[in-house]
Protein backbone atom coordinates (compact mmCIF):
# COMPACT_ATOMS: atom_id res chain seq x y z
CA UNK A 1 0.00 0.00 0.00
CA UNK A 2 1.29 3.46 -0.91
CA UNK A 3 0.33 6.84 0.49
CA UNK A 4 1.24 10.43 -0.33
CA UNK A 5 3.15 11.77 2.69
CA UNK A 6 5.19 14.77 3.70
CA UNK A 7 8.69 14.09 4.90
CA UNK A 8 7.57 14.81 8.45
CA UNK A 9 4.70 12.33 8.20
CA UNK A 10 7.08 9.77 6.72
CA UNK A 11 9.56 10.17 9.59
CA UNK A 12 6.71 9.60 12.04
CA UNK A 13 5.60 6.54 10.09
CA UNK A 14 9.16 5.26 9.95
CA UNK A 15 9.50 5.61 13.71
CA UNK A 16 6.26 3.69 14.18
CA UNK A 17 7.10 0.91 11.70
CA UNK A 18 10.61 0.44 13.10
CA UNK A 19 9.56 0.00 16.68
CA UNK A 20 10.16 3.38 18.29
CA UNK A 21 8.40 3.41 21.65
CA UNK A 22 9.26 6.93 22.87
CA UNK A 23 9.08 10.17 20.91
CA UNK A 24 9.94 13.48 22.59
CA UNK A 25 10.51 16.97 21.23
CA UNK A 26 9.80 20.65 21.32
CA UNK A 27 7.63 22.21 18.59
CA UNK A 28 9.43 24.28 15.98
CA UNK A 29 8.87 24.67 12.26
CA UNK A 30 9.77 22.73 10.14
CA UNK A 31 9.87 19.80 12.59
CA UNK A 32 6.58 20.14 14.50
CA UNK A 33 4.39 17.72 12.56
CA UNK A 34 6.71 14.75 13.11
CA UNK A 35 5.75 14.28 16.73
CA UNK A 36 2.13 15.30 16.18
CA UNK A 37 1.79 12.50 13.61
CA UNK A 38 3.76 10.00 15.68
CA UNK A 39 1.41 10.60 18.63
CA UNK A 40 -1.55 9.38 16.55
CA UNK A 41 -0.21 5.82 16.38
CA UNK A 42 -1.22 3.25 18.98
CA UNK A 43 1.32 1.74 21.33
CA UNK A 44 3.69 4.71 21.41
CA UNK A 45 4.59 7.30 24.04
CA UNK A 46 4.79 10.82 22.61
CA UNK A 47 5.48 13.96 24.62
CA UNK A 48 6.26 17.64 24.23
CA UNK A 49 9.11 18.65 26.52
CA UNK A 50 9.65 22.14 27.98
CA UNK A 51 12.72 22.51 25.75
CA UNK A 52 14.99 20.52 23.45
CA UNK A 53 17.61 19.76 26.11
CA UNK A 54 15.01 18.06 28.28
CA UNK A 55 13.61 16.24 25.23
CA UNK A 56 16.98 14.72 24.38
CA UNK A 57 17.69 13.80 27.99
CA UNK A 58 14.35 11.97 28.22
CA UNK A 59 15.15 10.13 24.99
CA UNK A 60 18.60 9.19 26.32
CA UNK A 61 16.95 7.77 29.44
CA UNK A 62 14.45 5.80 27.34
CA UNK A 63 17.33 4.43 25.28
CA UNK A 64 19.17 3.45 28.45
CA UNK A 65 16.07 1.53 29.52
CA UNK A 66 16.29 -0.45 26.28
CA UNK A 67 13.56 1.20 24.18
CA UNK A 68 13.97 2.73 20.75
CA UNK A 69 13.55 6.52 20.97
CA UNK A 70 13.32 9.49 18.65
CA UNK A 71 13.72 13.16 19.56
CA UNK A 72 12.60 15.96 17.23
CA UNK A 73 13.48 19.65 16.97
CA UNK A 74 14.25 22.40 14.50
CA UNK A 75 17.85 23.34 13.77
CA UNK A 76 18.20 25.98 16.50
CA UNK A 77 16.84 23.46 19.00
CA UNK A 78 20.02 21.45 18.58
CA UNK A 79 21.87 24.41 20.06
CA UNK A 80 19.79 23.97 23.22
CA UNK A 81 20.29 20.19 23.18
CA UNK A 82 24.02 20.32 22.39
CA UNK A 83 25.16 19.72 25.96
CA UNK A 84 23.63 16.25 26.35
CA UNK A 85 24.22 15.46 22.65
CA UNK A 86 28.01 15.61 22.89
CA UNK A 87 28.09 13.42 26.00
CA UNK A 88 25.54 11.02 24.49
CA UNK A 89 28.02 10.33 21.69
CA UNK A 90 30.50 9.18 24.33
CA UNK A 91 28.16 7.02 26.40
CA UNK A 92 26.36 5.51 23.42
CA UNK A 93 22.97 3.82 23.54
CA UNK A 94 21.09 0.72 24.57
CA UNK A 95 17.94 1.02 22.50
CA UNK A 96 18.36 2.89 19.22
CA UNK A 97 18.34 6.70 19.55
CA UNK A 98 17.69 9.08 16.63
CA UNK A 99 17.79 12.88 16.83
CA UNK A 100 15.85 14.56 14.02
CA UNK A 101 17.20 18.02 13.15
CA UNK A 102 14.92 19.93 10.77
CA UNK A 103 17.02 22.69 9.21
CA UNK A 104 15.46 25.78 7.63
CA UNK A 105 17.47 27.06 4.63
CA UNK A 106 16.02 30.39 3.59
CA UNK A 107 14.79 31.09 7.14
CA UNK A 108 11.11 30.66 6.31
CA UNK A 109 10.30 30.63 10.03
CA UNK A 110 13.62 30.99 11.81
CA UNK A 111 15.98 33.64 13.12
CA UNK A 112 19.03 32.15 11.41
CA UNK A 113 20.30 29.47 9.05
CA UNK A 114 22.33 26.55 10.35
CA UNK A 115 23.78 23.60 8.53
CA UNK A 116 23.50 20.95 11.22
CA UNK A 117 25.63 18.47 9.32
CA UNK A 118 28.33 20.47 11.07
CA UNK A 119 26.80 19.48 14.42
CA UNK A 120 26.96 15.80 13.45
CA UNK A 121 30.65 16.16 12.67
CA UNK A 122 31.25 18.29 15.78
CA UNK A 123 29.51 15.85 18.11
CA UNK A 124 30.89 12.85 16.19
CA UNK A 125 27.54 11.20 15.55
CA UNK A 126 26.48 9.65 12.22
CA UNK A 127 24.21 11.72 9.99
CA UNK A 128 21.67 10.58 7.39
CA UNK A 129 19.90 12.88 4.92
CA UNK A 130 16.80 11.82 2.99
CA UNK A 131 15.96 13.20 -0.45
CA UNK A 132 12.27 12.32 -0.44
CA UNK A 133 9.57 10.96 1.84
CA UNK A 134 10.29 7.30 1.10
CA UNK A 135 13.90 7.78 2.12
CA UNK A 136 12.74 9.69 5.20
CA UNK A 137 10.77 6.63 6.31
CA UNK A 138 13.49 4.13 5.40
CA UNK A 139 16.33 6.12 6.93
CA UNK A 140 14.63 6.12 10.33
CA UNK A 141 14.95 2.35 10.30
CA UNK A 142 18.52 2.51 9.03
CA UNK A 143 19.46 5.11 11.64
CA UNK A 144 18.00 3.00 14.46
CA UNK A 145 19.84 -0.09 13.26
CA UNK A 146 23.13 1.82 12.97
CA UNK A 147 22.56 3.37 16.40
CA UNK A 148 22.21 -0.04 18.04
CA UNK A 149 24.94 -1.79 16.08
CA UNK A 150 27.54 0.94 16.60
CA UNK A 151 26.41 2.06 20.08
CA UNK A 152 25.87 5.69 19.15
CA UNK A 153 23.08 8.26 18.72
CA UNK A 154 22.32 9.11 15.09
CA UNK A 155 21.22 12.40 13.54
CA UNK A 156 18.58 12.41 10.80
CA UNK A 157 18.79 15.78 9.06
CA UNK A 158 15.80 17.14 7.18
CA UNK A 159 15.41 20.51 5.50
CA UNK A 160 12.23 22.53 5.05
CA UNK A 161 11.62 21.30 1.51
CA UNK A 162 11.94 17.62 2.49
CA UNK A 163 9.95 18.09 5.70
CA UNK A 164 6.96 19.70 3.98
CA UNK A 165 6.96 18.28 0.43
CA UNK A 166 4.86 15.23 -0.39
CA UNK A 167 5.84 12.10 -2.30
CA UNK A 168 4.65 8.50 -2.42
CA UNK A 169 5.62 6.21 0.43
CA UNK A 170 5.23 2.44 0.64
CA UNK A 171 3.74 1.58 4.01
CA UNK A 172 4.79 -1.42 6.06
CA UNK A 173 3.74 -3.09 9.29
CA UNK A 174 5.05 -2.17 12.73
CA UNK A 175 7.99 -4.29 13.85
CA UNK A 176 8.52 -3.97 17.57
CA UNK A 177 11.85 -5.45 18.66
CA UNK A 178 12.11 -6.80 22.19
CA UNK A 179 13.21 -4.19 24.67
CA UNK A 180 16.84 -4.56 25.58
CA UNK A 181 17.44 -5.04 29.31
CA UNK A 182 19.10 -2.24 31.21
CA UNK A 183 22.39 -3.20 32.79
CA UNK A 184 24.18 -1.13 35.42
CA UNK A 185 27.51 -0.03 33.93
CA UNK A 186 28.98 3.14 35.39
CA UNK A 187 31.97 2.99 33.02
CA UNK A 188 29.50 3.50 30.16
CA UNK A 189 26.67 5.60 31.60
CA UNK A 190 28.50 7.73 34.17
CA UNK A 191 30.82 10.22 32.49
CA UNK A 192 33.46 11.01 35.06
CA UNK A 193 36.71 12.26 33.52
CA UNK A 194 38.37 8.85 33.96
CA UNK A 195 35.46 7.12 32.24
CA UNK A 196 35.18 9.82 29.58
CA UNK A 197 38.79 9.36 28.49
CA UNK A 198 38.13 5.69 27.83
CA UNK A 199 34.84 6.40 26.05
CA UNK A 200 36.55 9.10 23.95
CA UNK A 201 38.97 6.54 22.53
CA UNK A 202 36.10 4.11 22.09
CA UNK A 203 34.16 6.77 20.17
CA UNK A 204 37.02 7.13 17.69
CA UNK A 205 37.03 3.37 17.15
CA UNK A 206 33.28 3.44 16.51
CA UNK A 207 33.73 6.30 14.03
CA UNK A 208 36.36 4.34 12.10
CA UNK A 209 33.88 1.49 11.76
CA UNK A 210 31.16 3.93 10.71
CA UNK A 211 33.49 5.43 8.08
CA UNK A 212 33.91 1.95 6.65
CA UNK A 213 30.14 1.53 6.67
CA UNK A 214 29.70 4.77 4.71
CA UNK A 215 31.67 3.24 1.83
CA UNK A 216 29.12 0.46 1.32
CA UNK A 217 25.84 1.65 2.83
CA UNK A 218 23.16 1.57 0.08
CA UNK A 219 22.05 5.18 0.67
CA UNK A 220 25.43 6.28 -0.73
CA UNK A 221 25.38 5.31 -4.39
CA UNK A 222 26.59 6.28 -7.86
CA UNK A 223 24.18 6.75 -10.76
CA UNK A 224 26.45 6.66 -13.80
CA UNK A 225 25.62 8.80 -16.79
CA UNK A 226 27.63 11.13 -18.99
CA UNK A 227 31.07 11.09 -17.37
CA UNK A 228 32.07 14.48 -18.70
CA UNK A 229 30.23 15.92 -15.67
CA UNK A 230 30.05 14.37 -12.23
CA UNK A 231 28.00 15.80 -9.37
CA UNK A 232 28.26 14.96 -5.68
CA UNK A 233 25.08 15.93 -3.85
CA UNK A 234 22.69 15.11 -1.02
CA UNK A 235 19.26 15.92 0.36
CA UNK A 236 16.81 17.89 -1.74
CA UNK A 237 19.67 19.17 -3.94
CA UNK A 238 19.84 15.65 -5.40
CA UNK A 239 16.31 16.09 -6.79
CA UNK A 240 17.22 19.42 -8.35
CA UNK A 241 20.38 18.02 -9.98
CA UNK A 242 18.44 15.10 -11.44
CA UNK A 243 15.91 17.54 -12.89
CA UNK A 244 18.48 19.95 -14.32
CA UNK A 245 21.16 17.44 -15.43
CA UNK A 246 19.30 14.17 -16.04
CA UNK A 247 22.21 12.66 -18.03
CA UNK A 248 25.05 13.57 -15.65
CA UNK A 249 26.84 11.09 -13.42
CA UNK A 250 25.76 11.59 -9.81
CA UNK A 251 27.18 10.44 -6.49
CA UNK A 252 24.22 10.67 -4.14
CA UNK A 253 25.14 10.74 -0.46
CA UNK A 254 22.46 9.72 2.02
CA UNK A 255 24.96 9.23 4.84
CA UNK A 256 26.81 12.50 5.21
CA UNK A 257 28.83 11.79 8.35
CA UNK A 258 31.22 10.04 8.32
CA UNK A 259 31.75 10.63 4.60
CA UNK A 260 32.98 7.86 2.25
CA UNK A 261 36.42 9.08 1.21
CA UNK A 262 37.13 6.02 -0.94
CA UNK A 263 33.81 6.17 -2.80
CA UNK A 264 34.25 9.90 -3.44
CA UNK A 265 37.81 9.42 -4.74
CA UNK A 266 36.70 6.61 -7.06
CA UNK A 267 33.85 8.70 -8.45
CA UNK A 268 36.15 11.70 -8.95
CA UNK A 269 38.62 9.61 -10.98
CA UNK A 270 35.90 8.52 -13.37
CA UNK A 271 34.53 11.97 -14.33
CA UNK A 272 36.14 14.78 -16.28
CA UNK A 273 34.72 17.67 -14.29
CA UNK A 274 33.52 17.38 -10.69
CA UNK A 275 30.91 19.55 -8.96
CA UNK A 276 29.32 19.58 -5.51
CA UNK A 277 25.75 20.87 -5.26
CA UNK A 278 24.54 21.31 -1.68
CA UNK A 279 22.45 23.73 0.38
CA UNK A 280 24.07 26.12 2.85
CA UNK A 281 27.66 25.37 3.92
CA UNK A 282 30.32 23.90 1.60
CA UNK A 283 30.32 20.88 3.89
CA UNK A 284 30.77 18.20 1.22
CA UNK A 285 32.88 20.46 -0.96
CA UNK A 286 35.41 21.17 1.79
CA UNK A 287 35.71 17.46 2.52
CA UNK A 288 36.31 16.62 -1.14
CA UNK A 289 38.86 19.40 -1.49
CA UNK A 290 40.54 18.14 1.69
CA UNK A 291 41.11 14.83 -0.10
CA UNK A 292 43.22 16.71 -2.64
CA UNK A 293 40.56 16.41 -5.34
CA UNK A 294 39.82 19.28 -7.70
CA UNK A 295 36.17 20.24 -7.28
CA UNK A 296 33.84 23.13 -8.10
CA UNK A 297 30.85 24.25 -6.10
CA UNK A 298 30.10 27.40 -4.17
CA UNK A 299 31.51 29.66 -6.89
CA UNK A 300 28.43 28.64 -8.87
CA UNK A 301 25.85 27.65 -6.26
CA UNK A 302 24.89 29.98 -3.38
CA UNK A 303 25.82 29.26 0.23
CA UNK A 304 22.88 31.33 1.51
CA UNK A 305 19.23 30.33 1.38
CA UNK A 306 17.38 27.47 -0.27
CA UNK A 307 18.41 26.01 -3.57
CA UNK A 308 15.86 25.51 -6.33
CA UNK A 309 15.94 23.95 -9.81
CA UNK A 310 16.26 27.47 -11.23
CA UNK A 311 19.27 28.31 -9.06
CA UNK A 312 20.92 24.97 -9.83
CA UNK A 313 20.37 25.48 -13.56
CA UNK A 314 21.75 29.02 -13.33
CA UNK A 315 24.84 27.67 -11.59
CA UNK A 316 25.51 25.09 -14.29
CA UNK A 317 24.93 27.75 -16.96
CA UNK A 318 27.50 29.99 -15.27
CA UNK A 319 29.89 27.03 -15.15
CA UNK A 320 29.46 26.47 -18.87
CA UNK A 321 27.88 23.05 -18.46
CA UNK A 322 24.50 24.16 -19.82
CA UNK A 323 23.70 26.60 -22.59
CA UNK A 324 21.99 29.74 -21.28
CA UNK A 325 18.35 29.79 -22.11
CA UNK A 326 16.08 32.79 -22.23
CA UNK A 327 14.18 33.51 -19.07
CA UNK A 328 10.49 34.44 -19.28
CA UNK A 329 9.72 38.14 -19.43
CA UNK A 330 8.16 39.05 -16.07
CA UNK A 331 7.35 42.70 -16.71
CA UNK A 332 3.90 41.94 -18.07
CA UNK A 333 2.94 39.57 -15.25
CA UNK A 334 0.73 40.87 -12.43
CA UNK A 335 2.70 41.67 -9.29
CA UNK A 336 1.09 40.13 -6.20
CA UNK A 337 0.46 42.56 -3.36
CA UNK A 338 2.93 42.63 -0.52
CA UNK A 339 1.35 40.94 2.48
CA UNK A 340 3.56 41.36 5.53
CA UNK A 341 2.74 39.08 8.48
CA UNK A 342 0.47 40.62 11.10
CA UNK A 343 -0.96 39.65 14.46
CA UNK A 344 -4.39 38.05 14.06
CA UNK A 345 -7.54 40.13 14.61
CA UNK A 346 -8.28 40.00 18.33
CA UNK A 347 -4.75 38.85 19.25
CA UNK A 348 -4.18 39.70 22.93
CA UNK A 349 -0.54 40.62 22.21
CA UNK A 350 -1.69 43.65 20.21
CA UNK A 351 -2.81 45.51 23.33
CA UNK A 352 0.55 44.97 25.02
CA UNK A 353 2.55 46.35 22.12
CA UNK A 354 0.18 49.25 21.60
CA UNK A 355 0.71 50.29 25.23
CA UNK A 356 4.48 49.73 25.18
CA UNK A 357 4.76 51.78 22.01
CA UNK A 358 2.80 54.66 23.50
CA UNK A 359 4.99 54.61 26.60
CA UNK A 360 8.11 54.70 24.40
CA UNK A 361 9.84 51.92 26.32
CA UNK A 362 12.77 49.84 25.13
CA UNK A 363 11.39 46.34 24.62
CA UNK A 364 13.65 43.30 24.57
CA UNK A 365 11.71 40.62 22.73
CA UNK A 366 11.65 36.90 22.18
CA UNK A 367 10.63 34.14 19.77
CA UNK A 368 6.91 33.69 19.09
CA UNK A 369 3.87 35.29 17.44
CA UNK A 370 4.59 38.39 19.48
CA UNK A 371 7.80 39.01 17.53
CA UNK A 372 5.42 40.62 15.03
CA UNK A 373 5.05 43.44 17.56
CA UNK A 374 8.28 44.78 16.05
CA UNK A 375 6.63 45.52 12.70
CA UNK A 376 4.80 48.73 11.75
CA UNK A 377 2.50 50.20 12.79
CA UNK A 378 3.10 48.81 16.30
CA UNK A 379 6.90 49.06 16.00
CA UNK A 380 7.22 48.28 19.71
CA UNK A 381 9.97 45.65 19.95
CA UNK A 382 13.68 46.40 19.83
CA UNK A 383 15.43 43.02 20.02
CA UNK A 384 14.96 39.35 19.25
CA UNK A 385 17.86 36.92 19.47
CA UNK A 386 16.78 33.46 20.58
CA UNK A 387 14.38 31.58 22.84
CA UNK A 388 14.48 33.06 26.33
CA UNK A 389 16.99 35.81 25.55
CA UNK A 390 14.65 38.74 26.24
CA UNK A 391 14.96 38.56 30.02
CA UNK A 392 18.73 38.26 30.18
CA UNK A 393 19.16 41.03 27.62
CA UNK A 394 16.90 43.39 29.57
CA UNK A 395 19.03 42.80 32.65
CA UNK A 396 22.20 43.30 30.61
CA UNK A 397 20.96 46.74 29.56
CA UNK A 398 20.18 47.55 33.18
CA UNK A 399 23.55 46.26 34.37
CA UNK A 400 25.42 48.79 32.24
CA UNK A 401 22.93 51.63 32.76
CA UNK A 402 20.93 51.15 36.00
CA UNK A 403 18.56 54.00 35.15
CA UNK A 404 17.46 52.11 32.05
CA UNK A 405 15.46 49.69 34.24
CA UNK A 406 12.70 52.30 34.36
CA UNK A 407 12.68 52.52 30.56
CA UNK A 408 12.94 48.83 29.58
CA UNK A 409 10.70 45.80 29.70
CA UNK A 410 11.27 42.23 28.57
CA UNK A 411 8.41 40.40 26.85
CA UNK A 412 8.22 36.62 26.60
CA UNK A 413 5.46 34.11 25.82
CA UNK A 414 4.25 31.50 28.26
CA UNK A 415 5.65 28.55 26.31
CA UNK A 416 8.97 30.33 25.80
CA UNK A 417 9.11 31.21 29.50
CA UNK A 418 8.82 27.51 30.38
CA UNK A 419 11.36 26.70 27.66
CA UNK A 420 14.20 28.96 28.74
CA UNK A 421 12.92 32.10 30.42
CA UNK A 422 12.82 30.93 34.03
CA UNK A 423 16.59 30.90 34.44
CA UNK A 424 16.87 34.46 33.13
CA UNK A 425 14.27 35.65 35.63
CA UNK A 426 16.06 33.80 38.43
CA UNK A 427 19.24 35.63 37.44
CA UNK A 428 17.44 38.99 37.68
CA UNK A 429 16.15 38.18 41.15
CA UNK A 430 19.51 36.87 42.33
CA UNK A 431 21.27 40.06 41.26
CA UNK A 432 18.62 42.42 42.68
CA UNK A 433 17.39 43.74 39.36
CA UNK A 434 14.80 46.49 39.15
CA UNK A 435 13.60 45.30 35.74
CA UNK A 436 10.13 44.39 34.54
CA UNK A 437 9.16 41.24 32.65
CA UNK A 438 5.85 40.85 30.84
CA UNK A 439 4.82 37.22 30.31
CA UNK A 440 2.39 37.06 27.40
CA UNK A 441 0.23 34.18 28.58
CA UNK A 442 -2.10 33.12 25.76
CA UNK A 443 -2.38 29.55 26.99
CA UNK A 444 -0.65 27.74 24.12
CA UNK A 445 2.39 27.48 21.88
CA UNK A 446 0.64 29.51 19.22
CA UNK A 447 3.18 30.21 16.50
CA UNK A 448 3.90 26.57 15.72
CA UNK A 449 0.25 25.51 15.67
CA UNK A 450 -1.17 25.55 19.21
CA UNK A 451 0.80 22.77 20.85
CA UNK A 452 0.31 22.13 24.56
CA UNK A 453 2.86 22.89 27.26
CA UNK A 454 3.07 22.61 31.07
CA UNK A 455 0.63 25.48 31.49
CA UNK A 456 -2.21 24.18 29.31
CA UNK A 457 -3.44 21.21 31.34
CA UNK A 458 -3.05 18.71 28.50
CA UNK A 459 -0.31 16.51 27.09
CA UNK A 460 0.49 15.79 23.44
CA UNK A 461 -1.60 12.63 23.62
CA UNK A 462 -4.60 14.64 24.85
CA UNK A 463 -4.52 13.47 28.45
CA UNK A 464 -5.30 15.86 31.29
CA UNK A 465 -2.24 17.09 33.14
CA UNK A 466 -1.47 19.33 36.10
CA UNK A 467 -1.49 23.02 35.19
CA UNK A 468 1.48 25.09 36.27
CA UNK A 469 0.45 27.94 38.55
CA UNK A 470 2.40 30.61 36.72
CA UNK A 471 1.99 33.24 39.43
CA UNK A 472 3.17 30.81 42.11
CA UNK A 473 6.08 29.72 39.92
CA UNK A 474 7.23 33.29 39.42
CA UNK A 475 6.95 33.98 43.14
CA UNK A 476 8.90 30.80 43.87
CA UNK A 477 11.72 32.25 41.79
CA UNK A 478 11.81 35.13 44.26
CA UNK A 479 9.66 37.76 42.53
CA UNK A 480 7.51 39.61 45.05
CA UNK A 481 5.74 41.97 42.66
CA UNK A 482 3.48 39.82 40.44
CA UNK A 483 0.26 41.04 38.86
CA UNK A 484 -2.13 39.66 36.26
CA UNK A 485 -3.80 41.94 33.74
CA UNK A 486 -6.01 41.63 30.68
CA UNK A 487 -3.81 42.73 27.75
CA UNK A 488 -6.84 44.15 25.94
CA UNK A 489 -7.72 46.46 28.84
CA UNK A 490 -5.64 49.43 27.72
CA UNK A 491 -6.18 51.64 30.78
CA UNK A 492 -5.34 48.99 33.39
CA UNK A 493 -2.42 47.62 31.39
CA UNK A 494 -0.98 51.13 30.98
CA UNK A 495 -1.32 51.73 34.72
CA UNK A 496 0.34 48.38 35.53
CA UNK A 497 3.30 48.96 33.24
CA UNK A 498 3.89 52.48 34.55
CA UNK A 499 3.82 51.28 38.15
CA UNK A 500 6.05 48.26 37.64
CA UNK A 501 8.81 49.94 35.62
CA UNK A 502 8.99 52.53 38.41
CA UNK A 503 9.21 49.87 41.13
CA UNK A 504 12.49 49.51 43.06
CA UNK A 505 12.68 45.72 42.54
CA UNK A 506 12.14 43.11 39.88
CA UNK A 507 8.51 42.73 38.84
CA UNK A 508 6.46 40.50 36.56
CA UNK A 509 3.25 41.36 34.73
CA UNK A 510 1.32 38.36 33.41
CA UNK A 511 -0.73 39.58 30.45
CA UNK A 512 -3.31 36.79 30.33
CA UNK A 513 -5.90 36.16 27.64
CA UNK A 514 -6.35 33.03 25.49
CA UNK A 515 -5.11 33.04 21.90
CA UNK A 516 -7.97 34.31 19.78
CA UNK A 517 -7.70 31.29 17.49
CA UNK A 518 -7.74 28.86 20.39
CA UNK A 519 -10.77 30.10 22.27
CA UNK A 520 -12.96 32.32 20.14
CA UNK A 521 -16.20 33.30 21.83
CA UNK A 522 -19.03 34.62 19.64
CA UNK A 523 -18.53 38.38 19.62
CA UNK A 524 -20.23 41.36 18.12
CA UNK A 525 -18.10 43.16 15.52
CA UNK A 526 -17.18 46.77 16.16
CA UNK A 527 -19.25 49.42 14.34
CA UNK A 528 -18.24 52.84 13.02
CA UNK A 529 -20.39 55.86 13.81
CA UNK A 530 -19.39 57.80 10.73
CA UNK A 531 -20.63 61.19 11.96
CA UNK A 532 -18.06 61.05 14.78
CA UNK A 533 -15.14 59.72 12.71
CA UNK A 534 -12.67 62.50 11.80
CA UNK A 535 -10.39 60.28 9.73
CA UNK A 536 -7.52 60.73 12.20
CA UNK A 537 -6.29 57.16 11.57
CA UNK A 538 -5.44 56.62 15.24
CA UNK A 539 -7.23 53.27 15.10
CA UNK A 540 -4.79 52.06 12.46
CA UNK A 541 -1.95 52.35 14.97
CA UNK A 542 -3.24 49.12 16.53
CA UNK A 543 -2.26 47.29 13.34
CA UNK A 544 -5.48 45.26 13.16
CA UNK A 545 -6.18 43.81 9.69
CA UNK A 546 -9.92 44.27 10.28
CA UNK A 547 -9.49 48.06 10.24
CA UNK A 548 -8.97 50.36 7.27
CA UNK A 549 -9.76 53.90 6.20
CA UNK A 550 -11.73 54.74 3.06
CA UNK A 551 -12.73 58.22 2.00
CA UNK A 552 -11.35 59.54 5.30
CA UNK A 553 -13.61 57.31 7.38
CA UNK A 554 -12.72 54.23 9.41
CA UNK A 555 -14.05 50.93 8.05
CA UNK A 556 -14.41 47.67 9.98
CA UNK A 557 -14.38 44.35 8.13
CA UNK A 558 -17.17 42.40 9.82
CA UNK A 559 -15.72 39.07 8.71
CA UNK A 560 -12.29 39.71 10.23
CA UNK A 561 -13.33 41.64 13.33
CA UNK A 562 -13.22 39.55 16.49
CA UNK A 563 -14.95 42.19 18.61
CA UNK A 564 -12.00 42.43 21.02
CA UNK A 565 -12.69 46.12 21.56
CA UNK A 566 -9.10 47.37 21.52
CA UNK A 567 -9.83 49.90 18.79
CA UNK A 568 -12.89 51.13 20.70
CA UNK A 569 -10.62 52.05 23.61
CA UNK A 570 -8.06 53.93 21.55
CA UNK A 571 -10.35 55.92 19.25
CA UNK A 572 -10.10 59.53 20.50
CA UNK A 573 -13.43 60.50 18.91
CA UNK A 574 -15.51 57.63 20.28
CA UNK A 575 -16.40 56.77 16.69
CA UNK A 576 -15.79 53.05 17.14
CA UNK A 577 -18.43 51.34 19.25
CA UNK A 578 -19.69 47.87 20.11
CA UNK A 579 -17.65 44.72 20.25
CA UNK A 580 -17.72 42.35 23.18
CA UNK A 581 -19.14 38.88 23.80
CA UNK A 582 -22.58 38.15 22.38
CA UNK A 583 -25.13 38.01 25.21
CA UNK A 584 -22.85 39.74 27.72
Amino acid sequence: MKELMTGNEAVARGAYEHGVLVGVGYPGTPSTEILENFARYEGVLAQWAPNEKVALEVAIGASMAGARAIVTMKHVGVNVAADPLFSAAYIGVNGGLVLVSADDPGMHSSQNEQDNRQYARFARVPCFEPSDSQEALDMVGLALAVSEEYDIPVMLRLTTRIAHSRSLVKLGERRLPPRRPYEKNIQKWLILPAHARVRRRDLEERLQKLAALSETVPVNFIAWGDRRVGVITSGVAYQYVREVLPRASILKLGMTYPLPAGLIARFAREVERLFVVEELDPYLEDFVRGLGIKVEGKEFFPAIGELSPELVRAGFEKAGVLEPRGLPVLDDLPVPPVRPPVLCPGCPHRGVFYVLGRLKLTVTGDIGCYTLGALPPLSAMDTCVCMGASIGMAYGLELVDPERAAKTVAVIGDSTFYHSGMTGLLHMVYHKSRGTVIILDNGTTAMTGHQDHPGTGRTLSGEEAPVVDLEALVRALGVRRVRVVDPLDVARLTEAVKEEVAAPEVSVIIARRPCTLLKREPRRPVRVEEERCKGCRTCLKAGCPALSVREKKAVVDDVLCSGCGLCVQICPQGALVGGGVVGA
